[in-house]
Parts: C-alpha cells; sequence; structure tokens
C-alpha cells in the first residue's frame, strides 16, 4: 500500500511529469521553490518526504508526520535559537514570519535539513521528529502504568520498601518510586510512628504541600474540622480536595495509634475502574471527560472559616492521545450541577452511575489494614480511598506533597513520569 502511495507521491502536484528525487547522501539540496513537492526516497524505502502549501510531510519509521513550517523554524536547536545550558528557546518566536517557507530542504539517513530564507539553517535529527511530532507523541504513553483490582495487585506481591533503603539510597528511593508510578500507591515499611520521623519520610521525595489542613496534620475522629473523615463514620471511596483548582497530588497516611476495632482503609485503582468503562461505553466515557463540575467545601468550625470552589470534569485526559491523567471523585463535596442543559445532566448521571458501578465493584476492592510503621503513599490522582466504621481511639498524621516534585525526583532517578 505504501509503495503505491510513493508512486502517487513521485508526480508533483499538479503534474505528471515526474518530481526530483535525491538519493541519501546527495549533498546537493532541493530547491522548494523549484516545485510544490518534492520526495526524497532512501533506498531502504524508510524515508520519504513531501511539501505542501503549508507544511512538510515526511514519513519516518512508520510514521507519517505532517510539520507545519513555523513548527519547524520555531523549535530550531542551532546555537543561535536554543541555549543547551539551560535548556531554553533563544529565539523570540514572535519574530518568526507565520507565513514563513523554507528555501530549500534536504534529508539523509538520520537528518533533516532546512535552509530558510534568510539563510539559516536548521537541522533536527529524524528521531527526534517521530519522538516530538504530535503524530509521534499520540503513539506514546505520558505515564506508564499497570492497572489493577485487588487480585491483580495482591498477585504482583509489590514489596514494601524499608524506611532506612528509603532514606538513604538511591536503590530503595527508586523502587520506591518506580511501585508507585506502576500501581499509585506504595507503602515505606518500619517508620517510627510519630509526626516528625512521617515528616522526614515524606520530604524525601518532595515538598510538602501546605493546605487549609496545615503542612503536617493528626487526625482524629473529634471532628475538629467541618469533615465527614474526622468522625469514626465509614467512608466511601473517593478522591481528595476536588474542591481545590489543582487537586493535591499525592496523600501520606501513617497510622500512629489504633486502640479499637475496625478501620480498614480502603484503595480503589480510578484508572482501571475508568478503563473498563472506556471498554464496555466509550460514549459515557468522553463525556465524563467534558461536563466540567463544581466541588465545593464549607466549613464554619471553631476557628476554621473556608469556602473553596474547584471545577473540572471527573475523568481528565490528554487530548492528543486520550490518555487519562487525572480522576476527580467525591460524592460528599461534589456541588450543585449548573454547568451543563438538562438533556446533558441526565446522560451524565447515567455515566457517573456506569463509573459508580465499577468503582464499588467488590473485586477492585483492596482493604488494608495501616498499622503503626507502616506509611501509605496514595496517589490522588489516580487511586480513590475510603474507611470502613472503626471504634475506639485511633490516630493518623499525614500531609499532602506536591506532585511537580515527586515526579521531578523520579525523573532524575531515570524513571519516565
Amino acid at each position: 500500500m505504501w509503495r503505491r502511495r510513493l508512486m502517487r507521491l513521485l508526480q508533483p502536484c499538479g503534474s505528471s511529469s515526474p518530481a526530483l528525487l535525491q538519493p541519501p547522501g546527495d549533498p546537493r539540496p532541493v530547491l522548494a521553490a523549484a516545485a510544490r513537492c518534492h520526495h526524497t526516497v532512501p533506498e531502504s524505502l524508510k524515508c520519504a518526504w513531501q511539501l505542501h502549501r503549508d507544511h512538510l510531510e515526511l514519513r519516518y519509521a512508520n510514521t507519517l508526520m505532517r510539520l507545519d513550517f513555523v513548527w519547524l523554524r520555531d523549535h530550531c536547536r542551532s546555537a543561535s535559537c536554543y541555549n543547551t545550558k539551560t535548556n531554553q528557546r533563544s529565539l523570540d518566536t514572535a519574530s518568526v514570519d507565520l507565513a514563513i517557507k523554507p528555501k530549500a530542504v534536504r534529508v539523509d539517513e538520520t537528518t533533516l535539513f532546512l535552509t530558510w530564507p534568510d539563510g539559516h539553517v536548521t537541522r533536527y535529527g529524524l528521531e527526534w521528529l517521530v519522538k516530538n511530532s504530535y503524530e509521534g507523541q499520540k503513539q506514546q504513553v505520558m505515564h506508564p502504568r499497570i492497572l489493577w483490582n485487588a487480585e491483580i495487585y495482591r498477585q504482583a506481591q509489590v514489596p514494601s520498601v524499608d524506611c532506612r533503603s528509603f532514606l538513604e539510597t538511591d536503590a530503595g528511593l527508586k523502587e520506591f518510586l518506580q511501585n508507585f508510578l506502576l500501581y499509585g500507591i506504595a507503602f515505606v515499611e518500619n517508620v517510627a510512628p510519630t509526626k516528625e520521623d512521617t515528616e522526614i519520610v515524606a520530604e524525601r521525595i518532595s515538598l510538602i504541600r501546605e493546605t487549609i489542613y496545615g503542612r503536617m496534620w493528626y487526625f482524629t475522629s473529634d471532628f475538629s474540622r467541618g469533615d465527614t473523615a474526622y468522625t469514626k463514620l465509614a467512608l466511601d471511596r473517593h478522591t481528595d480536595t476536588t474542591y481545590f483548582q489543582e487537586p493535591c497530588g499525592i496523600q501520606v497516611f501513617h497510622c500512629l495509634k489504633h486502640e479499637g476495632t475496625g478501620g480498614r482503609t480502603l484503595l480503589v485503582d480510578g484508572f482501571y475502574a475508568a478503563e473498563q468503562v472506556l471498554q464496555r461505553s466509550p460514549d459515557q466515557f468522553e463525556l465524563l471527560t467534558k461536563v466540567p463540575l463544581k466541588h465545593e467545601y464549607v466549613e464554619n468550625v471553631g476557628d476554621c472559616h473556608n469556602h473553596m470552589i474547584g471545577i473540572g470534569p471527573v475523568l481528565n485526559v490528554y487530548p492528543w492521545n486520550n490518555e487519562l491523567y487525572l480522576i476527580r471523585y467525591n460524592n460528599y463535596d461534589r456541588a450543585v450541577i449548573n454547568t451543563v442543559p438538562y438533556d446533558v445532566v441526565h446522560r451524565w448521571y447515567a455515566a457517573h452511575r456506569t463509573l459508580t458501578t465499577e468503582l464499588r465493584r467488590p473485586e477492585n476492592e483492596l482493604w488494608v489494614k495501616l498499622k503503626p510503621g507502616k506509611a501509605l503513599f496514595i496517589d490522588n490522582w489516580r487511586v480513590l480511598h475510603g474507611r470502613e466504621a472503626f471504634t475506639g481511639y485511633r490516630q493518623l498524621c499525614g500531609c499532602y506533597l506536591t506532585r511537580d516534585d515527586v515526579l521531578n525526583t523520579a525523573r532524575l532517578l531515570g524513571l519516565q513520569a
């Protein structure tokens, strides 16, 4: 099929005569002004290109890319356009002529060369273009993950990381972060059961995000805050701080003491449930990515007075590859739905019911008993948490972490994040 397409490409636009061909390695550039369409066909047939009115069409490594001329000039990595010491652009994008076209184009086995009207030469590695073009990005996963239900997670036998190894070695830290990135949860064992030691563990991977709840918090059933979490009642699965414009990225829990019964922690992989919705009802999945909802937190307890509002859809995806990156699910804090008309509202309720059914399937519920010494890190953009009712005195401490800093730490250790 590609050979037939290639024969068509070899005809200049609007002409039946053969186009200008150039083998790889030929130093002579093809002048863009000679004809509207030109092609370079290496002997391996691995690469072919064609000039259009406003873009370059390039096929390489089984990827057909359409590259806008302004984009090609803007992303030039020459010394005058890009500072390799700071990894920042030096070129003033606003200075690029929006009608710019290359004066000459040449492609060899590994590199695209473009000569611009002012004589400036831009070079791109073909592999770089595949990785960084829109078409290349559509084929890539931003964040590799392993989706799980309770059985999948148990069979994986994901190990906890010892606190000393976590704090003192890059190997221990990297193992922890790899587990966290893949599964959305990770545990650190043998942490001293104090707020101070929990803070040291948390700061190993990120800055602590201070919120209306403070920096490090104690968590008991004294109803000291206007939130159901500060009671002994059961909590259904949810993500936290949906009422923030940017929900907190990571949550840390450490049970310091529990003198009583119950209180197990519920964990559900929201991305696993969303994937089931996508496979069974793609229209409902799409609707959950489109309808913006308000979430609200109103508090007037003691000296705490807050009114927080966050807006966003239940499911958030990257638009170029439809990859899910955030679930915002909290039925406690969802505000009045008044952002879409009635006919959309009813379809949204049906889609929400489908997702809720998946989230509440018993086989998707992972129950864990938090004990002193075992700190739990949760990806609050992915994994929902809840709690069964409990008796007696139960004290937890924890904090929120900034997502950017956690991912930064992972990347510095060579992980894809």
